[in-house]
């Protein structure tokens, strides 16, 4: 039996769009042929259901409490994946207790058999309840954008996955860039910090690999208003073409 390739998308900072790449990731890795779940785990702020504009009446909350099956809970999409929404009244579940941890563990195991893919909208920062759910997960992607803050908390994400959970491999995507290539540079900037400051003390180097950069396009405001994805609404638009540009690199 095949078992799904678990996906952690996570960011520094709030703001940086990562709620958005990770539904529009999977709408596109869907388009390619995955069987795609995302699991909507930022559990104090959960906000996947609006992007989506879903109402659920099932969430992760009813799962936890034992009020519904987790079957029962994993809802379809627009964009064609499958979703388990957090839900509001989770803020109880945004501190990492022992509970929390075996039931996030237990969702995790039970659902990778059933598709090829999950993707987990974390919290974004490096709170112990993000850095457990990055944990685990096979691999990670960091969503930034070229603001000085962004790089900055960025750095300090990939510096704590890199000596507390022994990442050397990490994903990143530009989200907002205002120029081709932008992206890249950043990408370049930021492996030369982790070079000189997280690397050293480290026996195998920590490598950023970029996946993808997403340019700054109206398209992308006009489809959050609209509760829509990207990919549905406006899916010739630059920063769509983007987004599925990423996820063809992501399956390579």
């Amino acid at each position: 039996m095949s078992r799904a390739s678990i996906l952690a998308v996570t960011s520094g900072k709030g703001g940086v769009g990562k709620t958005f790449v990770t539904a529009n990731l999977a709408a596109a890795l869907a388009r390619q042929g995955e069987r795609v779940l995302v699991l909507d785990a930022d559990l104090g702020l959960a906000n996947l259901d609006v992007v989506l504009n879903l109402y659920p009446k099932l969430t992760l909350h009813d799962v936890f409490t034992g009020q519904t099956k987790l079957d029962d809970a994993i809802l379809p999409a627009p964009g064609g994946f499958s979703v388990l929404l957090a839900g509001s009244g989770m803020i109880e579940y945004s501190r990492l207790t022992p509970t929390v941890r075996d039931q996030l563990h237990d969702v995790i195991q039970h659902v990778r058999p059933r598709f090829d893919r999950v993707l987990l909208d974390t919290g974004a920062g490096i709170s112990d309840v993000v850095l457990y759910t990055v944990s685990l997960a096979d691999e990670v992607v960091i969503v930034a954008t070229p603001e000085p803050t962004s790089l900055t908390d960025a750095y300090a994400t990939i510096k704590v996955l890199a000596t507390t959970q022994g990442r050397r491999d990490i994903r990143v995507v530009v989200n907002q860039v205002s120029k081709p290539g932008e992206g890249r540079v950043i990408r370049g900037q930021l492996q030369q910090v982790v070079d000189r400051f997280v690397s050293p003390g480290l026996e195998v180097p920590v490598k950023l690999e970029f996946v993808g950069e997403v340019p700054i396009d109206p398209a992308v405001r006009d489809a959050v208003k609209k509760r829509q994805l990207l990919l549905d609404c406006l899916p010739g638009s630059a920063a769509a073409q983007a987004v599925v540009a990423a996820a063809t690199r992501l399956r390579a």
